[in-house]
């Protein structure tokens, strides 16, 4: 076994192959060693989280260095059949790249029994690993731009079902009717890690579901009503732990300490979801009277009643009555204001959490004008008095240094690469989002060639693909990844991280675990 470190709170523990990878986890899902949080099984390895309070990296390691590994152990688990209209863009090229005739990849495809290792890329896709040898195909050499929900595919050894509409560069084979993931179901991933599946050949092409109606239900006031939602507003809370092995990232907001201080402010529970407003424009109309704060960036905000406009100072708890409105400006300095209002916005939870997840869809919608966001019951604690220590955040053109821990993949880049990447600024770029930082500057290069089997990732996990031009994964990330992680930011940092604004730049700080420089 190595084990590589993965940030503040990972380790990443790699073994020879799927076989022990897949033994490792089933050990650690029976016999957990104390302070483990979630475990993240791939290709060749096992992402253990824990919690830094009650164990180490170093502790773990000693704890499962010694675990036995039996191979060749037979699947067991529940059988999964999944019908199947072979029409794929790649069935022809695919069958020519195993050395055989369509009808003979459908029928291989067909009696081979595939067992799901891992899930990753998105929630519900499920990493299926077969028992023939000849349906191992590379990736396309340039992914497709859109992949249509239900495409079953292949690439490697692996087999896959696209649950949603998504990039990709597997080979598709056809399509399926089975839906991998509903967030109504008890439990949304209709594949699960240790489960068999076998495809069955349909000659029908599955039709298409409907669009479920949006729908408006009627809000009893107290609620926030949205007149205009601004470059991007989201509900957000403190996300879902514990669903990665799913394919599931936290998500929940940005900026963690801006919204536990906003809920602070008025009075709330830490965890009560917010707005995560991006850039300002956000404009909402009280109905009833409501009690709110704004924390993070420091955008001006600006009241509205039928007989006056005046502001309003961030950091502090204010009021609006029944009808008057709030303008939340551009903040000069920082990215991500959080809006809190006494009570939590109310929104229907979506697996535990209210918070929205833009890369699996998982979670409320992106707030839209005429939207009603209904507040909850007021607390028992007061309303904080005074104004809350506010963070210096960066402008565009600032350098901001982030701290950050090397690995787990460090290896696979050249002495020089490792000295660019934490000497030179890099430039945060406008295609950033609530996925990934995405960065610009002189490109890393690496010591390792060839792919990287995917492997579990943690928010502030900094890839590097091979343009050589790095990547800050962000709350809504993928659970695994296949670029190598040169770095991880440290835990301390993630939140400042949320508040750099396109323009701004970017110097890494490598770091021990303790948090002094390396």
């Amino acid at each position: 076994m190595r084990f590589l470190p993965c940030g503040s709170d990972g380790l990443l523990v790699e073994v020879a192959d799927l076989d022990e990878a897949l033994a490792l986890h089933a050990s650690l899902t029976a016999g957990p060693p104390p302070g483990t949080t979630e475990l993240v099984p791939a290709a060749r390895t096992v992402l253990i989280r824990f919690q830094p309070l009650l164990t180490s990296a170093a502790t773990l390691a000693a704890a499962v260095r010694d675990r036995s590994l039996p191979r060749g152990a037979t699947a067991t688990g529940t059988l999964v059949e999944i019908p199947v209209h072979y029409d794929g863009e790649d069935l022809a090229e695919v069958a020519r790249t195993c050395g055989i005739d369509v009808p003979d990849l459908v029928r291989r495809h067909t009696a081979a029994t595939w067992t799901v290792a891992f899930t990753g890329f998105a929630p519900g896709f499920a990493y299926l690993a077969g028992d023939d040898p000849v349906l191992d195909v590379p990736r396309r050499g340039t992914p497709r731009t859109t992949i249509p929900a239900g495409s079953v595919a292949l690439a490697g050894r692996f087999g896959g079902i696209y649950p949603r509409a998504s990039p990709g560069g597997w080979r598709l084979l056809g399509r399926t009717s089975a839906t991998m993931w509903d967030v109504e179901r008890a439990e949304p991933a209709l594949l699960r890690p240790g489960m068999r599946v076998r495809f069955v050949e349909t000659p029908e092409p599955p039709v298409p579901a409907a669009p479920p109606p949006v729908r408006r239900e009627p809000v009893e006031a107290p609620f926030l009503e949205v007149v205009a939602p601004g470059a991007q507003t989201l509900v957000q809370d403190l996300g879902r732990p514990g669903r990665s092995a799913e394919g599931l990232s936290r998500s929940g907001a940005l900026d963690r300490a801006a919204l536990r201080r906003a809920n602070r402010l008025v009075g709330n529970a830490p965890d009560l979801a917010a707005l995560e407003v991006v850039a300002g424009g956000l404009r909402v109309r009280a109905h009833g009277r409501l009690v709110l704060a704004s924390t993070g960036a420091p955008a001006e905000l600006t009241v509205t009643t039928p007989t006056a406009t005046f502001p309003v100072a961030a950091d502090r708890a204010f009021a609006l009555d029944e009808g008057e409105e709030l303008l939340v400006g551009s903040p000069a300095r920082g990215l991500r204001s959080v809006l809190a209002v006494r009570g939590g916005l109310a929104v229907t939870p979506v697996l535990g959490s209210r918070s929205t997840d833009l890369l699996s869809g998982t979670g409320p919608d992106p707030v839209r004008a005429g939207d009603h966001l209904p507040v909850g019951p007021s607390p028992r604690s007061p309303v904080t008095l005074g104004t809350a220590a506010a963070q210096d955040l960066p402008a565009g053109g600032d350098v901001v240094e982030i701290d950050v821990q090397l690995g787990p993949r460090d290896d696979w880049f050249t002495t020089g690469a490792l000295d660019r990447f934490a000497t030179q600024e890099w430039t945060v770029t406008p295609r950033s989002n609530r996925v990934g930082l995405r960065l610009d500057g002189e490109p890393l290069e690496r010591r390792v060639p060839g792919e990287l089997p995917s492997e579990g990732t943690v928010p502030g996990a900094i890839q590097v693909p091979p343009d050589g031009r790095p990547v800050v994964f962000g709350a809504d990330h993928p659970v695994t990844g296949g670029y190598p992680v040169i770095a991880c930011v440290a835990a301390h940092h993630l939140d400042l991280l949320a508040q750099v604004p396109p323009g701004a730049r970017v110097r890494f700080r490598p770091t021990t675990p303790g948090g002094t420089s390396a």
